[in-house]
């Protein structure tokens, strides 16, 4: 598949430049520096003609008899060329047409002086005078910048006129001879001096600009570079590196001058369900599609957008109005939205491709560059956490994105050292026999202070940080250590976190606690809760049957609150499954009790026991017996207690067996 950066970005490394033709050369080359050019001829035409004038001293020194017309023809020719002149320069008129007078001046210049001059009585001092004819045939060989055909056609104008003057003056005289010979070879040695100068300032062009070609394909080999460096390969957009960038500037310009900015998290929702489902090339045009529309929808904001990293985008834009900063991220959402690409492979109850988004905006100048995307990232952590596609902007008053959350971080790094984490045990009844030989094992924190802090509170901390692998760990040692090993009950069921079945190793580790603990593992049980975010892909899948070779029992919890249920039965052989308890506090009503009995039937019927939690009165328990339900939890049983609490218990008949019973023929 030809990635986004070789049709959007159109970086070419090794870019051609095309060569001009001959014939475009000498355009170029005529047309090169023609503003200097009409510059330096306009100044050389005003000074020629100024000494051109000034030589009328010269006439009244050697040919006074004539020099009141030799004079005028000065006078006369230059003030007409310098009008002319001046009126071409006024009207725009290009360099040839300057060349042309000023040539045309030159050849006048010479021609009506000479005529009244050769009909002087001085020949003696004419003879010595009429040298001097030789500079009008240098300044158009030399002092412009005539082109080659041009100073020779002028310089052959003057050569004739001075020929034609000399024969008139001196018809037979040796000394003309040897004068018109004189003109002859300043004539061809000039114009060989003319053609060897233009010859040179040709190819002085060339090499200009050849390095000007030189310079400009290094510069765009550079500037191909630049923009490689800062664009992403697959989509087109900026990168990290260019984001990271961005940033800075914003940043600095909101120090600097208070001019405020919001930095967007854009999380492409269930990606890896979508890359494994459908393949890694759509899962790349996938993108593409996401990060193009999204690139189009944010134009009329102003705003910028880079890939972050993975399927995660940033989208920057340099304003802090929290209506406009929601206004933004709901249009990216709702974009996003109705591009209805389709996406099955996700089990939450919707079919196509949407995103997460986090957001959060300058709000005070103190801090750090950090913060903000600190700021927005626990904002799409939010987001993911309440059900996906939505956005979500960081308020810092909520206490999953505030200040307090990255406390509770800290706190949870020592937890394990410090003994702030301890367990409570809440039992599990068998309804047939009244038996309590089974307990679930929660987890409580504690501050420093001995301040308790609710599980609803720093569980999702953990899993966003990663701390749950080490504090899951704990768990599973500590209940096999503290209850199991010491047969204060025969199974103990610990919730386990989508992040530690997805973490390589997960079965060696709790093969290893089972090892150093000596407890059996078909007296452990994990429960998987329905609503988290599990993705049921390979390794997942791996990592259950590993623990069920362990012989450790897995449950399904909150079974009904979430989209994946019925497919985890499916691909899962669950030993129990737990019915949340929201389905026994709605069988209040004909409706939510025949919900209920539903509910039971379909589980019953793919074989898992059935435990319903949230046991509150004794009419609740009356209504599980009647529906032949195998366990019960709720706090009408035992609430939450410590494992000391666990010998004040009375004498239980024999251990009920929690395992999966299987439909006959299976």
């Amino acid at each position: 598949m030809k990635h986004a950066i070789a049709y959007a970005a159109e970086i070419d490394l090794e870019p051609k430049l095309l060569r001009p033709t001959p014939g475009e050369l000498r355009d170029l080359y005529r047309m090169e520096g023609e503003t200097e050019r009409k510059t330096a001829t306009r100044q050389g035409l005003w000074i020629a003609v100024i000494v051109y004038i000034l030589f009328s001293a010269t006439d009244l020194l050697l040919i006074p008899d004539v020099a009141t017309y030799t004079i005028l023809a000065r006078v006369t020719v230059g003030t007409l060329a310098l009008l002319m002149l001046e009126a071409e320069v006024y009207f725009g008129k290009s360099i040839q047409w300057l060349d042309r007078t000023s040539a045309t001046a030159l050849v006048l210049g010479f021609a009506v002086w000479c005529f009244p001059a050769v009909r002087t009585v001085h020949a003696d001092s004419l003879s010595y005078y009429m040298i001097f004819g030789a500079i009008f045939m240098m300044g158009a060989n030399q002092f412009f910048n005539f082109r080659f055909g041009l100073s020779v056609l002028a310089s052959s104008a003057v050569l004739t006129t001075f020929l034609g003057s000399l024969f008139f003056f001196w018809p037979t005289s040796i000394y003309a001879m040897a004068f018109g010979m004189f003109y002859v070879s300043c004539f061809v040695f000039t114009s060989y001096v003319n053609w060897k100068l233009n010859h040179e300032r040709y190819h002085v062009f060339l090499n200009a600009l050849e390095a000007r070609m030189q310079q400009k394909e290094a510069t765009e080999r550079g500037e191909a570079l630049l923009r490689m460096s800062n664009t992403d390969y697959l989509t087109g957009l900026e990168n990290r590196r260019a984001v990271d960038q961005r940033l800075r500037d914003h940043w600095k310009e909101w120090q600097r001058k208070g001019v405020g900015f919001t930095a967007i998290l854009v999380d492409v929702d269930f990606f890896k369900k979508y890359n494994d489902g459908y393949g890694h090339q759509e899962g790349d045009r996938c993108l593409i599609h996401v990060a193009r529309t999204i690139k189009d929808a944010i134009e009329v904001y102003g705003a910028s957008i880079g890939r972050y990293g993975g399927e995660e985008f940033i989208v920057l834009a340099q304003f802090a109005e929290r209506e406009r900063v929601a206004e933004l991220a709901e249009c990216i959402r709702a974009t996003v939205e109705q591009m209805g690409l389709i996406h099955e492979e996700r089990r939450d109850g919707t079919s196509i491709v949407t995103v997460s988004i986090g957001a959060a905006y300058t709000r005070d100048q103190s801090g750090k560059l950090e913060k903000i995307i600190h700021e927005a990232d626990r904002a799409l952590y939010s987001a993911k956490a309440s059900g996906r596609n939505c956005a979500r902007l960081f308020d810092p008053n909520d206490p999953f994105s505030s200040d307090e959350s990255e406390n509770i971080a800290a706190l949870l790094r020592i937890a394990v050292a410090q003994d702030l984490l301890s367990l409570v045990y809440q039992p599990i009844e068998d309804i047939r026999t009244g038996g309590r030989d089974a307990v679930e094992a929660l987890m409580r924190l504690k501050t420093l202070d001995g301040s308790s802090i609710p599980p609803s509170l720093f569980i999702p901390i953990a899993e966003r940080t990663g701390m749950i692998l080490e504090l899951g760990r704990w768990v599973i040692q500590t209940a096999c250590r503290d209850v199991l090993l010491p047969n204060l009950a025969q199974i103990a069921s610990v919730n386990v976190s989508p992040i530690q079945l997805r973490m390589p190793g997960f079965a060696a580790s709790v093969a290893a606690i089972l090892y150093e603990t000596g407890v059996s593992g078909n007296r452990l049980a994990f429960e998987i809760t329905e609503g988290q975010e599990m993705e049921m892909h390979a390794d997942v899948l791996k990592c259950i049957s590993d623990l069920k070779t362990l012989g450790i029992r897995i449950w399904l919890d909150d079974f009904g609150t979430g989209f994946a249920g019925l497919s985890w039965l499916r691909l899962i052989d669950f030993d129990t499954v737990k019915i949340d308890r929201s389905f026994l506090h709605g069988s209040a009503t004909p409706r939510g009790k025949a919900m209920l009995e539903d509910i039971v039937g379909l589980i019953r019927n793919r074989g898992p026991k059935i435990l319903v939690e949230g046991i509150e009165t004794a009419e609740q328990l009356t209504l599980l017996r009647q529906l032949r339900i195998d366990y019960a939890q709720g706090y009408h049983l035992g609430r939450p207690a410590p494992v000391q609490a666990i010998d004040s218990t009375p004498s239980k008949p024999p251990r009920p067996t929690l395992v999966a019973s299987r439909p006959a023929g299976r």
